[in-house]
């Protein structure tokens, strides 16, 4: 858990990004630790599956949660995490114009997407491409330094192009690796002679830019057999999977979220070549003929449950995915392919709400008016709303929590039980308005905020 003294370190850039991401209820995509609360062992378990890339194998895991749960969070936290143990990582999400499977770009559109936001650590916020090919040639050419070749003598070259091909020789006999070990083999020479127009379309294949083979065969200047299209953009993931661990990292890390418009599909054939895609890279990384990778998919619960629409619509998912009959609620079990984001205890809840007061108020150089007994109240008005105790999720309780904390930054006059005084609720039955008790209803009997170390 993070504490006080690593909260003084956020960066003032990292942090106004940060709050005035919380506060649009959109998701960080940096310093998503600095408000992490809970969720460590879905954390564990989705570390657990980098050592196992790390060693060579393959995992896909489903992360399901309504929205606002924290699915979109948890993926980015990881993210950092990922970026952190040496692993490269990409993320997109889909979109009505980026599918798993589709014509006309849809699918490829995807590829591209997780392209433009491949990320290293060196370069966490995306674009890594050609710094991660850059990296590598740099570190092959101080090993044969390091091996007594100096780098001025005519021996230097020739021992630097036959370890590129010796390493690109190991993923020719994948699909479509010939043709992607020749496109990264021109982009080293390229490299090394400083061609910046070669270097270039080599990218623009890298990243399945050209919609011709035609088209690619003439920027290149030399002949290609394939371009990366809608049908086989997964086979090239899975090629960027072997050849970056041939690079030096520990293995390629995919992140693809809002899968509920792969649900929201209304033509059914569509709809179930998007599952077929699914069903064959569940099969792949589970099977081991995708080393080195790592998918990790973000999806509500009718995205997975639906019998008709959803994943349990396509009965070969239903039978990998469903719940055993042994696995009732109360059971803890985060080994499976599915894991289910729970909903946030209150004391954790609680904790948030300390967690981002702090950070407003390091941020905006201010002393949050707002006492921990008015924190508690808050959470309590938060609960109180119908239905609210089972189904609250962080994204709206944040995004209420930080209109508070800016009122009482720009207004001297308010206080939080005028605030307070104004919120009206809805009734269970109707649609007719109320105004919430001045004591409302309190959360459940274990929560303490006085037991809460922050």
């Amino acid at each position: 858990m993070m504490n006080e003294e690593n909260i003084k370190k956020v960066p003032k850039r990292l942090l106004t990004s940060l709050l005035a991401s919380v506060s649009a209820g959109v998701v960080p995509r940096a310093g998503a630790p600095y408000i992490a609360i809970g969720r460590q062992d879905e954390i564990s378990a989705l570390l657990s599956d980098l050592e196992l890339v790390n060693d060579g194998g393959g995992t896909m895991r489903f992360l399901i949660g309504r929205y606002g749960s924290g699915k979109s969070f948890l993926m980015q936290l990881m993210r950092g995490y990922a970026l952190e143990r040496g692993f490269i990582t990409a993320d997109a999400d889909l979109s009505p114009e980026r599918r798993l499977y589709g014509t006309g770009g849809s699918g490829v559109a995807t590829y591209r997407e997780l392209m433009k936001n491949l990320a290293s650590k060196s370069a966490p916020e995306g674009g890594a491409l050609p710094k991660i090919i850059a990296r590598w040639i740099s570190e092959l050419q101080s090993n044969i330094v390091e091996s007594g070749v100096s780098s001025d003598s005519d021996k230097f070259a020739h021992a630097l192009n036959s370890k590129v091909l010796s390493e690109l020789r190991e993923i020719e006999f994948l699909v479509g690796g010939f043709d992607f070990a020749k496109v990264v083999s021109e982009y080293y020479l390229a490299y090394t002679t400083d061609d910046d127009a070669k270097k270039s379309a080599c990218l623009r294949w890298l990243r399945g830019e050209f919609a011709t083979k035609t088209e690619a065969r003439r920027e290149l200047g030399f002949n290609i057999s394939v371009i990366i299209d809608d049908e086989n953009w997964y086979d090239f993931l899975k090629l960027w999977a072997a050849l970056v661990r041939r690079m030096g990292y520990r293995g390629l890390v995919v992140f693809i979220d809002e899968c509920v418009n792969l649900y929201k599909i209304t033509h059914r054939v569509s709809r179930e070549n998007n599952y077929e895609k699914i069903l064959a890279m569940f099969n792949d990384t589970l099977q081991g003929r995708a080393p080195g990778l790592d998918i990790i998919l973000g999806g509500t619960p009718q995205f997975l449950e639906d019998p008709r629409r959803g994943l349990f619509g396509y009965e070969a998912l239903r039978s990998r995915l469903c719940d055993s009959r042994f696995a009732t609620d109360g059971f803890k079990n985060l080994i499976g392919p599915v894991i289910r984001l729970r909903r946030l205890s209150d004391d954790e809840l609680f904790a948030l709400i300390v967690r981002v007061t702090n950070l407003h108020g390091q941020n905006y150089s201010w002393t949050p008016r707002i006492t921990r007994e008015e924190m508690v109240d808050f959470l309590k008005i938060c609960i109180s709303r119908a239905g609210a105790d089972a189904m609250i999720t962080p994204r709206e309780m944040l995004r209420d929590y930080m209109t508070v904390l800016n009122i009482l930054m720009q207004n001297e006059a308010v206080s939080f039980s005028d605030i307070a005084g104004t919120v009206v609720t809805l009734k269970k039955d109707d649609d007719e308005k109320e105004p919430i008790l001045s004591t409302p209803p309190r959360p459940s009997a274990k929560f303490d905020p006085n037991d809460i170390d922050i």
